[in-house]
């Protein structure tokens, strides 16, 4: 006699975590998942985390292992924390001997987890802590390549068990981020957050500039009566300064010159931008031009904020 058909259980991702109904309709890109990073110390965990919290990730650094457990069980999409990842290693003593039981444990819990080893060669390793000239976390009163000596022994096991192994002695701290990123399957371009904003030279430049336009070279609406009172924002005034002579040709070569180094800047993961625009009083010239830079930054589909730090001063 035919066996009866077996009724499907709840739908699970990779390891095996039950979902809920409304979790298991989601793409895999929206449910939870936590991520355990570990690996040799001076491997790159600290700027793993920070790519990890880049991408909204809730990022616990030396968690002890048993409270990873815990984490766990408040993982759950639209509530909580979805996307959880945490750093640990021996720097959490005794209780990183732990960690291979708690593995286990998640593991029959049906938890869903991967674990990501960082590595290093000695001699890199070695490197970093002399340009850090910081001792290694277990090298006591020895040598750095002791500390590095126990560490390999004591992460043995828990490098075997391992999802993903990722050697970083030739990477730099962006190609490491960038591997991150396609790991948790995030596309490879940071979205930039770029700020245009207007100052007045005489009360300073601002301290956040990454890069500073001077349109001082342009001749000054304050001289002009009828528009002394009004800001760059006012139509009356942006029509006089974008009529002078030489300020629309100065705006669009700018842009187009501050285009490829937009470009470079999301391809080394500097996400956030701000260009400041100054003129003498940061009422009128300064206002003007940063919004027409603006206007034609966003025609090329970047997302821009406009912030004009001085209309309001005295």
């Amino acid at each position: 006699m035919a066996e009866p058909p077996v009724a499907p259980g709840p739908p699970t991702v990779p390891n095996g975590i039950p979902l809920r109904d409304e979790e298991a309709s989601l793409p895999n890109s929206e449910r939870p998942e936590l991520l355990i990073i570990t690996g040799m110390s001076g491997a790159g965990r600290t700027r793993a985390a920070a790519a990890l919290e880049d991408l909204d990730w809730y990022v616990v650094d030396n968690l002890p292992p048993r409270l990873l457990i815990t984490f766990a069980t408040m993982m759950r999409a639209g509530e909580g924390i979805p996307r959880l990842a945490a750093v640990v290693d021996v720097r959490s003593r005794e209780f990183f001997a732990e960690m291979v039981s708690v593995i286990d444990q998640l593991r029959a819990m049906g938890m869903d987890y991967r674990i990501i080893f960082l590595e290093a060669s000695d001699a890199e390793l070695v490197r970093r802590f002399d340009a850090v000239r910081r001792p290694h976390p277990l090298q006591g009163d020895g040598r750095v390549l002791d500390g590095i000596a126990t560490e390999r022994t004591l992460l043995h096991s828990l490098k075997n068990r391992a999802d993903v192994i990722i050697d970083t002695s030739s990477l730099s701290v962006h190609d490491l981020a960038r591997k991150i990123r396609e790991l948790v399957g995030e596309d490879d371009e940071t979205p930039l957050h770029l700020t245009v904003m207007s100052f007045g030279f005489k009360y300073g430049i601002p301290l956040d500039a990454d890069h500073v336009v001077d349109v001082r070279f342009l001749a000054n609406p304050y001289w002009v009566a009828e528009l002394r009172h009004l800001t760059g924002h006012d139509p009356h005034v942006r029509d006089y300064v974008l009529g002078l002579p030489g300020a629309v040709d100065f705006v669009d070569r700018y842009v187009a010159a501050i285009e490829p180094i937009l470009s470079g800047y999301v391809h080394e993961l500097k996400p956030y931008v701000t260009i400041a625009v100054g003129c003498t009083g940061g009422k009128h010239r300064s206002v003007a031009i940063s919004e027409a830079i603006a206007e034609r930054l966003r025609r090329t589909g970047q997302k821009i904020r406009t912030l004009h730090r001085d209309v309001g001063r005295e």
